[in-house]
């Protein structure tokens, strides 16, 4: 499809892929239905250089799919409840992502309502861990492209969302290490950020 982001728009510089994220739309087609939601938070999460970041340590079997293109899924499994959905940003090997926070839900709603177990709309996807269960990902999309597919990134006209807004940039949340950085990105005035 014409409107799904390319490649080159995730090898740019982490920070900005984050902020330049918000508003654009995360499609998944399932075998039970498509779901969309609006990004509206993203947290960057940088290489080497950032001891809150999965690859500070350096390549793992789990941190794989984190080093791999840009445009790819790294989704993994924390605290031994949900998963977390990142985008792969900048160049190979890199280790850089963008974790995506709380999604606008959009489309596919009632579908949505029961994965979340929830008719609450703002309580569909206003966290990491929600979000992955409302669209139905798991760590079997793990590595998978975000060019083509059934889990794809669309530019922000392709579900209405053109209209302009101002972005909020807070500190990270969740984490201990590195946690004053200012490297959260939020869609100022959203009902469907996190916290």
């Amino acid at each position: 499809m014409p409107d799904v982001l390319k490649k080159t728009f995730y090898e740019f510089d982490t920070t900005h892929v984050a902020r330049a994220l918000l508003g654009t739309c995360l499609v998944h087609d399932s075998p039970e239905g498509r779901c969309v939601g609006r990004i509206v938070e993203t947290e960057a999460y940088l290489s080497l250089d950032d001891p809150a970041s999965h690859a500070h340590r350096g390549k793992t079997a789990r941190n794989a799919a984190m080093f791999g293109p840009a445009g790819h899924a790294y989704i993994y499994f924390i605290y031994g409840m949900h998963c977390c959905f990142n985008v792969v940003t900048a160049a190979q090997d890199r280790g850089e992502a963008v974790l995506i926070r709380a999604l606008e839900p959009l489309h596919g709603l009632e579908l949505m309502q029961q994965r979340r177990k929830t008719t609450l709309l703002k309580n569909l996807c206003s966290g990491p861990g929600k979000l992955v269960q409302a669209l139905g990902l798991t760590r079997a999309q793990n590595g998978c492209s975000l060019l083509s597919g059934a889990l794809t990134i669309h530019d922000r006209a392709r579900f209405g969302g053109s209209e302009p807004f101002d972005i909020d940039v807070s500190p990270r949340i969740g984490i201990s290490a590195a946690a004053d950085l200012p490297l959260r990105f939020s869609i100022r005035g959203s009902r469907f950020v996190s916290r």
